[in-house]
């Protein structure tokens, strides 16, 4: 909790990038999230009825149609932002 009370730290804890690979387009990426995007990534498959390298790969495919396309990492935080559960 800060000084003032307002705010506290994340239930668990804070937790840096967690490495994981998964197939898209055919081919091995590595990508690294923390811990609870990892959780809402998963969460999103399962509430779209999709494997989670599927969502990835839908999320990748819209990505690489930017102008200026972010990385993979952070097009996955961006679009979890973008469609809460």
């Amino acid at each position: 909790m800060t000084a003032g009370g307002l705010i506290t730290a994340p239930a668990g804890g804070f937790h840096g990038p967690v490495k994981r690979s998964i197939t898209i387009a055919g081919h091995q990426t590595s990508i690294s999230l923390e811990p609870v995007f990892w959780q809402a990534l998963e969460a999103a498959a399962m509430r779209l009825a999709l494997p989670l390298s599927a969502l990835v790969a839908e999320i990748d495919a819209i990505r690489i149609q930017a102008n200026a396309p972010p990385n993979l990492a952070s097009a996955l935080r961006s679009w979890l932002f973008s469609n809460p559960p």
